[in-house]
């Protein structure tokens, strides 16, 4: 819940606490001196410090990992083995097999849309295969948008280590691109079961940790790409972090309307748990140079409003304020009278 929120219970909770709380006269103007201040003497105080004051709101959210994606099979066969969930795979490795045939994975942004062989017209596609295969140590040719007979040797010699058809022929049975090592999220395909291009077989992610979460889209204005934010994560580990992504659709589900918001962390956390539970503080409103003091100082008035009890000495006098911000603890006031270093009283607890 909102701190604004809590602090207002805060407030309430003052408001009714008895002898220490005191109210202005009918007039407004003079103050009453508590009576738990003439009996007990001078109550506990805090000073009114002057400092800027932030906001903030909690909210839930998960730590995941980034960029999940689809993985289909290219062929029909049958499925004798599927990569466990959890694994990572990286460039020149099996997701799966269908009919104890490799499809590997290769890096690149493009999706393979064509099969790439001897005559295929020059393109980026045909740059990012030779790119992948000099990564992997194969050589002999030009890394360009040109399928030359160089590169159709290094396929073959690449599609014979990897006991693949040496047909020189790259198509997607034998290999998926995608931009980077991934992760297993979800193994769908189980062993034995039959296959058919363009159905799913994996969910997979990157590697890298972010902390997604569905921000209620009331609370939109809250999250702005680069703005810094506290995570709370499993067993009370804190962590620094930013938005790196906000998400332009709304999404309804049940009773509310969300947005995707991705916050990605400074350091490494060391959970390993996918999809944990988090709580992520976000800054509602930054007030700076402001005078504040703890929000347990505030009194009710009888004729509505807030004020603080200025204690001076032995003597106390009641001063009405106007409320600001909340944040950490602290409200800011502002009125006639009121300076920063001045005492005002709090409860003794």
């Amino acid at each position: 819940m909102r701190k604004v929120a809590l602090a207002g219970a805060c407030v309430l909770a003052v408001a009714v606490a008895g002898a220490a709380v005191a109210v202005l006269t009918d007039g407004g103007a003079g103050a009453a001196t508590p009576a738990a201040a003439t009996q007990v003497g001078v109550p506990a105080t805090a000073a009114i410090t002057r400092q800027d004051l932030v906001d903030t709101k909690t909210v839930s959210g998960a730590l995941t990992y980034s960029g999940e994606r689809q993985v289909t099979a290219g062929a029909a066969g049958t499925l004798t083995w599927v990569a466990a969930e959890g694994a990572a795979v990286r460039r020149g490795r099996a997701l799966f097999r269908t009919d104890r045939k490799p499809t590997i994975l290769l890096y690149g942004k493009l999706p393979l849309y064509r099969d790439l062989r001897l005559g295929v017209e020059d393109g980026p596609d045909v740059e990012q295969l030779e790119r992948n295969l000099a990564a992997l140590g194969y050589d002999g040719f030009t890394v360009d948008d040109e399928f030359t007979y160089a590169t159709y040797e290094a396929v073959v010699e690449w599609q014979e280590d990897n006991g693949l058809p040496e047909t020189g022929r790259v198509d997607a049975a034998q290999v998926v691109f995608l931009p980077s090592a991934v992760r297993v999220t979800d193994a769908r395909g189980e062993l034995g079961a039959r296959t058919a291009p363009g159905q799913q077989v994996l969910t997979v992610s990157g590697l890298d940790r972010v902390v997604h979460v569905d921000l209620d889209t009331d609370d939109q204005t809250l999250a702005k790409k680069g703005a810094k934010v506290t995570v709370e994560l499993p067993g009370g580990e804190k962590a620094a972090g930013k938005i790196t992504s906000v998400g332009t659709v709304a999404r309804t589900a049940k009773d509310s309307t969300t947005v995707d918001v991705d916050i990605t962390l400074d350091k490494k956390p060391r959970t390993k748990l996918d999809q944990a539970p988090v709580e992520v503080e976000l800054v509602s409103e930054r007030r700076e140079d402001v005078l504040a003091v703890p929000v347990e100082a505030l009194l009710a008035l009888r004729e509505g409003g807030f004020g603080v009890e200025i204690v001076e000495g032995a003597r106390t006098r009641l001063l009405p304020v106007k409320v600001g911000a909340f944040g950490s603890g602290l409200v800011e006031i502002s009125g006639d009278g009121l300076a920063e270093g001045m005492k005002v009283g709090v409860p003794a607890a």
